[in-house]
């Protein structure tokens, strides 16, 4: 019997994307903001009411910029360790 790949290791990033996008390679990082982009549009959701109570989801673009932008910040100052 085949074993299949284990869920969680089927959505992981490559470790050469994240060597590459920790070097500054613009590819590499719009990578990783695509594989985080539905986590932080989720982090970005607001609950909005409108005037008869009804409650409306909606993401906050400026909030889902600044995850980014903390994102990419945070990835440029990672140090990757070279696995032996």
């Amino acid at each position: 019997m085949a074993s299949n790949p284990t869920k969680s290791a089927s959505v992981l990033l490559p470790y050469t994307t994240i060597e590459a996008a920790a070097s500054g390679d613009v590819d590499a990082i719009n990578a990783v903001l695509k594989h985080y982009e539905r986590y932080i549009a989720a982090l970005a959701t607001r609950t909005l009411y409108d005037e008869n109570g009804n409650p409306h989801l909606c993401v906050d673009e400026a909030m889902e910029r600044r995850l980014e932008t903390k994102l990419i910040t945070r990835i440029l100052s990672f140090d990757v360790q070279k696995i032996a």
